[in-house]
């Protein structure tokens, strides 16, 4: 079967690409077709460079009690020079991709001014009689390995990765090694990897560098972050390309919907190719409606608003054409630093997305922790069942201090401009209750601090399991808002988890158990008179808001490379006719007829946003 064509919506892809196919010679490898976690949108055609380097291989090589110091000393200058080199490239990184990715290198330079780290380093050398380089590998393998054990949890892996980044540029110190192949990689290089440090990809040359696959990491990795800020297209957890992939072979990197197409047919280039030209030409058009207003033919105005991770992601947002953030993501301050955030960096950080947002509407999520999201880490015994664990609001809740701090952050901000709070995955009136009553609690701490903040600051919900979607109408009297957000409340709703591949094929957000979930949410934010959102993946997609606005929801909130394609597609629809398509779309008892229904009507109003893309 063939692979699914990307969507309008992915970002612009490399002016490296397309690449011309050659013909196909007898005998020359079929094509294959693999299957990934995407973590950075675009579509890439290149040739294959294969970076095989499961870490550095260093040989126990033994040294006399006289050669010790000297080996000290190369340890010494080989950690001088890794740190001094971190700096730049955390210098370097703060100019492409802002302060907030680059504090990653920041957190690397103090793992090597860690004395616990470095002494046991000396004392190898020293109580061993072993070469600086085999005591720096030993040390740290041995602390990779120790995290390893810990099990396959995403926060493990960062570390595991964070480690094995060191270990590589120490080693790399210490052998004079150059910086290896990367460097002089041929201009349309998709770089294949067991998997990548957070250095690795921040020293792409994209000049030169198109994409990188990785059968290994996640979407929360310090390098999935990296590639999200450099826009490359990115493909993670493909598990087994690198066993088949080799050099220079032709390559097509769907870093949308996550698919990887190894030495593709001339028909399935010419497709992609075809694909890539019309979404830019579509882009191109598409763009010149960043400043016009969302509004339906029939008068009714959309609210268009973006998805950030980081604080300046938010003027990405206004200039591809939204009219503010609907969703920041906090907890990515924690992810690019590897600790939790004082006030004062929470301060900084939402001070400068108040500054970008430039009186716009500004929505801040409180942190979204748990599942596969650092706190494992900290725990001395992991949950065995982390998404259904201690999570989201509940971490927050059975961690006030650290919630203070991120609340009194927020408020204080909230003196700047406009600022909502909203809370993660509420199930239960009680935890609102509690995390509500901490807010009025900080509040009351600032007051007698004499600080300023908003006493009106509206606080908004996450609508993400299906408890809080059934008691919608009770929870819509005790919040300012709903938002909801589809990719949790599928994953909950139909017991899919969404990463997953074994049961992938039953995520689908067009399931009629989560459409009336939504209609119902709607319905009680009209009663009760508070603004309903959505903000989940799915809204970006033209077909899913037209039943979206059909269900009743007028404002949503997507990835900042969306927001052109979506207020084109919203230009030509009538809030009668989405009305019409959601009656429909409820009548329907499975996701496929319902999917098919809502992509039949969306092409008909607008072809050209579906071009390339499968039917199927």
């Amino acid at each position: 079967m063939a692979p699914r064509k990307p969507s309008a919506n992915s970002k612009p892809t490399s002016p490296a690409v397309p690449v011309a196919a050659a013909p196909r010679a007898p005998g020359e490898d079929a094509q294959v077709v693999f299957k990934g976690l995407p973590v950075a949108d675009g579509v890439i055609i290149g040739r294959v460079l294969v970076v095989d380097d499961d870490g550095v291989r260093v040989a126990k090589r033994p040294i006399s009690a006289g050669a010790v110091e000297n080996e000290r000393v190369r340890l010494e200058q080989a950690v001088t020079a890794s740190i001094a080199e971190l700096a730049e490239t955390q210098a370097r990184a703060e100019k492409e991709m802002g302060k907030e990715t680059a504090k990653i290198f920041q957190v690397h330079q103090l793992m090597l001014k860690d004395p616990g780290l470095i002494k046991p380093m000396r004392d190898k050398i020293e109580k061993d009689l072993v070469s600086a380089e085999f005591a720096a590998h030993s040390v740290l393998s041995g602390l990779a390995d120790r995290f390893r054990a810990m099990g396959s949890n995403n926060s493990f892996g960062t570390k595991v990765n964070d480690i094995d980044d060191l270990d590589i540029r120490l080693h790399r110190h210490l052998a004079g090694e150059q910086r290896g192949r990367l460097k002089f990689a041929p201009p349309g290089t998709v770089v294949v990897a067991r998997d990548l440090t957070p250095s690795q990809a921040a020293g792409f040359d994209r000049s030169r560098i198109v994409g990188f696959v990785t059968d290994l990491g996640g979407s929360t990795s310090h390098t999935a972050i990296i590639a999200k800020a450099l826009e490359i297209p990115a493909v993670v957890g493909v598990q087994t390309l690198l066993k088949t992939a080799t050099d220079g072979q032709q390559i097509i990197v769907d870093g949308e919907i996550g698919t990887v197409i190894l030495n593709p047919t001339q028909q399935t280039l010419e497709e992609y190719q075809r694909t890539i030209e019309q979404r830019r030409v579509y882009r191109v058009s598409v763009s010149e409606l960043a400043d016009l207003p969302a509004v339906t033919v029939d008068g009714a105005r959309i609210s268009v608003i973006g998805n950030i991770e980081l604080p300046d992601e938010v003027k990405k947002v206004l200039d591809m054409g939204g009219e503010g953030v609907g969703l920041y993501r906090t907890e990515y301050l924690w992810l690019t630093s590897g600790e939790e955030p004082d006030e004062d960096t929470h301060f900084k950080a939402y001070k400068r997305c108040v500054q970008l947002a430039a009186g716009k509407e500004l929505v801040i999520r409180t942190f979204d922790l748990g599942a596969d999201k650092v706190t494992q880490a900290r725990e001395e015994v992991p949950e065995r069942n982390p998404f259904l664990g201690n999570r989201s609001i509940r971490y927050c809740l059975r961690n006030t201090a650290m919630f203070k701090r991120q609340l009194r952050a927020i408020l204080r901000a909230s003196a700047l401009g406009p600022v909502k709070i909203m809370f993660p995955l509420i199930s239960a009136v009680g935890e609102l209750r509690q995390a509500k009553f901490v807010v009025h609690d900080v509040m009351e701490e600032l007051d007698e601090e004499g600080v300023k903040f908003d006493r009106s600051i509206k606080i908004g919900m996450m609508v993400e399991v299906p408890s809080a979607a059934l008691l919608a109408d009770v929870f819509a009297r005790e919040v300012d808002f709903f938002s909801i957000g589809t990719n949790d409340l599928v994953q909950y709703t139909l017991a899919v988890d969404r990463i997953n591949e074994r049961v992938a094929y039953l995520y689908q957000h067009t399931h009629p158990a989560v459409i009336k979930l939504i209609r119902d949410v709607a319905r009680a934010g009209r009663r009760r008179e508070i603004p309903v959102s959505c903000c989940g993946e799915a809204a970006g997609e033209p077909e899913y808001a037209l039943l979206l606005l059909g269900l009743g929801l007028r404002t949503l909130s997507v990835t900042s490379s969306a927001i052109p394609a979506l207020k084109r597609f919203i230009r030509s629809l009538s809030i009668q006719e989405c009305e019409r398509v959601a009656r429909q779309a409820l009548s329907l008892d499975s996701d496929g007829a319902i999917t098919t229904l809502l992509r039949d009507r969306a092409r008909k109003i607008v072809p050209e946003a579906f071009s390339g893309r499968s039917a199927e």
